[in-house]
């Protein structure tokens, strides 16, 4: 396992990006977004759920790109809106993806929701790909509750509308390294990581 192996991720987001590379530090790859390749197209996310739209992208991008590509979709879902914003998640108000905007719609469509029915769970799905092979899909889950108000500055999207009991804050509230700990992403990832230590035990 001592070459390096390049992995795109499939994301412009700068910060999904950071948070997965962290994620993955220690494996022998080198994380790029899609901005190291500009020439592709963009793959619409068209599934119904996260896993879908993962694999559509792992496979999209690895097949234009001609690199091992990990997709990943995620999103908040909420009880009392029946799951939503689910795979709406980050264009929830949108198109643009704006974060307080998404946030902003959040609380308005929760604002007649008691307290004991504000219940939440952060998904993460991710797929790993070969050009012209899927390795696997993996997810993880993270439940916690929704909050009246924005309550801290970390993190990004619902973070600081995500209320996480055993912390008693919300994940905008605690440092990145506490919520590396605990999120839907780092569930999911540990689990990507045993499919890429896998794959790249045999490259």
């Amino acid at each position: 396992m001592s070459k390096t192996v390049q992995l795109l991720i499939a994301t412009t987001n700068e910060k999904k990006l950071k948070e997965l590379r962290d994620l993955l530090a220690g494996l022998p790859i080198q994380c790029v977004s899609l901005k190291a390749f500009p020439q592709i197209t963009t793959v619409e996310e068209t599934g119904e759920t996260f896993e879908a739209n993962a694999k559509l992208k792992a496979i999209g991008y690895a097949g234009q790109s001609g690199v091992l590509t990990l997709g990943e979709d995620s999103g908040l879902c909420c009880t009392a809106l029946q799951g939503a914003p689910g795979v709406m998640s980050a264009r929830f108000s949108g198109e643009k993806k704006d974060d307080d905007a998404n946030n902003r719609k959040l609380l308005q469509w929760m604002e007649t929701v008691p307290e004991e029915k504000r219940n939440a769970y952060y998904e993460s799905a991710i797929a790993i790909a070969e050009p012209r092979k899927l390795l696997g899909t993996v997810s993880g889950r993270v439940h916690g509750l929704i909050t009246r108000e924005l309550r801290g500055n970390g993190g990004f999207g619902y973070d600081p509308l995500f209320f996480y009991p055993p912390f008693g804050k919300t994940f905008g509230q605690v440092p990145i390294e506490m919520k590396h700990r605990v999120s839907h992403r780092s569930v999911a990832l540990a689990k990507a990581r045993n499919v890429l230590a896998h794959y790249l035990s045999g490259v």
